[in-house]
């Protein structure tokens, strides 16, 4: 056997080599995210104005910027080992299909029932719900991933769980909503006839197939006008990208016991969730000048906040009553194009990751989604797994950097987060396989219109 296939397809990690702490990058960052804003006032929210929404202790993690290790709950860590640690695995199929010299890894989290890496947070969210003595929560989901496995951490600690899900993904994917359902979760299609924001979003835009910022509007609703609820979010919040760091602590253990290190790191990018948890210990090293990475954040080119937004005060949801965050943004009233990769479907870009980006410690692409599907179905002939939408996005790049790679003859050690299973997808990859699918990109004058919609701060 030669010393390259000495490293095996699937690299695992024991349950004791499992991640013990989640990573806050924040506390490597020498710029910190700007602070959310209370949009009735202008000034940065305050723990006790957080807490009207979130869970205490997911506050006291959303605002920690100090601690670089957060210990991971004993309860929650049990929950992970059902479905942790994942593997990490060498594409060796996809090199030999491309032909490059690079040496191609992906993180696969879509080894556990709801399909998606959204389980890490889903659990720790849902445990501190429990833990405060709540009757449920309240949240949104765009490709139902998140809701899924929201539904999922609920049914595990008997808390009830209402779902707003964006209304062209509750009519393409009916069977992730009988899942959810399945998990006990209650299901709506967003925008809806059952919240005041969502009457207000219908009547101003009707025929409308929703967005997650409208879905987050009604969410948000429904939590503060109901005792004995909190709202929870799938992605974009400090906390969230918290949790997700065991994907990255993960990953980066399982490449140190062989000796590995990467070249480029490659994720898919809608609210930041995956992407950053899956980057962030490289980034710390980054941050305190111990090595060097190429980052890559893959984001739809019908909903580009990185490669086209602009980073300025926003709010986080179509219905204007979430706070504001400083994040890169298309503008809280963009409505996304109905395009297949539903979980992307977000007008901004996750606070952390924005400032990141902001100082040039990562770079952003955008693809069209008939490209994506392309290398989604390459993917899928070669190595076995149907990725989904939002993973293919991730899978585009890593295979234009690999064949960038067969031109010059580079030998780049490339990582790419594979975030889940496109098994509740069919519906677009038949479009695609039909020749139905259509790449949509927004004007320049669209997104200018947009733009002006963002509030004006003092």
């Amino acid at each position: 056997m030669s010393e390259e296939m000495k490293i095996p397809y699937k690299i695992y990690l024991t349950e004791d080599e499992m991640p013990k702490d989640w990573y806050n990058v924040r506390a490597d960052m020498k710029k910190k995210p700007a602070p959310l804003l209370n949009p009735g006032t202008g000034q940065p929210m305050t723990a006790a104005e957080l807490e009207g929404v979130f869970c205490k202790e997911l506050v006291e993690q959303e605002l920690d910027e100090t601690n670089r290790f957060i210990p991971i709950p004993d309860e929650i860590r049990d929950f992970y080992k059902m479905y942790r640690p994942s593997p990490l695995v060498r594409a060796y199929c996809l090199e030999k299909k491309l032909g490059t010299p690079a040496k191609i890894y992906y993180k696969f989290e879509g080894n556990n029932t709801s399909g998606s890496h959204k389980l890490n947070s889903a659990i720790a969210q849902a445990y501190y719900a429990k833990k405060q003595g709540l009757k449920g929560v309240t949240t949104e989901t765009g490709a139902g991933q998140w809701g899924t496995a929201l539904s999922m951490a609920c049914s595990y600690f008997d808390l009830d769980c209402k779902v707003y899900m964006v209304k062209v993904s509750y009519e393409q994917k009916p069977f992730r909503r009988e899942v959810m359902r399945t998990y006990g979760a209650s299901v709506t299609p967003s925008p809806s006839m059952t919240t005041e924001v969502g009457r207000k979003i219908l009547a101003e835009h009707p025929g409308t197939t929703g967005s997650l910022g409208c879905a987050i509007s009604e969410a948000v609703e429904d939590a503060v006008t109901h005792e004995g609820y909190r709202y929870v979010l799938g992605s974009v919040l400090n906390q969230v990208l918290l949790h997700q760091s065991v994907i990255g602590c993960e990953t980066k253990a399982a490449l140190d016991k062989y000796g590995i290190k990467p070249d480029m790191i490659i994720g898919c990018a809608g609210g930041g969730s995956n992407l950053g948890g899956l980057i962030s210990p490289f980034m710390g090293e980054k941050l305190r000048g111990e090595a060097d990475y190429d980052i890559v954040a893959v984001e739809p080119a019908s909903c580009p906040s990185l490669t086209r937004g602009v980073y300025a005060y926003d709010f986080c949801d179509t219905g204007k009553v979430c706070p504001l965050a400083k994040m890169y943004t298309l503008g809280s009233g963009f409505i996304p194009s109905p395009n297949h990769a539903g979980g992307l479907r977000y007008h901004g870009m996750s606070p952390v990751l924005s400032e990141l980006y902001d100082q040039g410690m990562m770079r952003a692409v955008s693809v069209e989604q008939t490209s994506v599907f392309e290398a989604a179905e390459m993917f899928a002939r070669v190595e076995g797994i149907l990725p989904a939408p939002e993973s293919s996005h991730a899978i585009r790049v890593a295979i234009d950097e690999a064949l960038k790679c067969k031109e010059t003859g580079e030998e780049k050690t490339i990582v790419f987060g594979l975030t889940g299973t496109g098994y509740f997808d069919m519906v677009a990859y038949e479009k695609f396989h039909n020749g139905e699918m259509v790449d949509f990109i927004p004007s320049d004058e669209e997104l200018q219109a947009s733009f002006a919609t963002l509030p004006k701060l003092g």
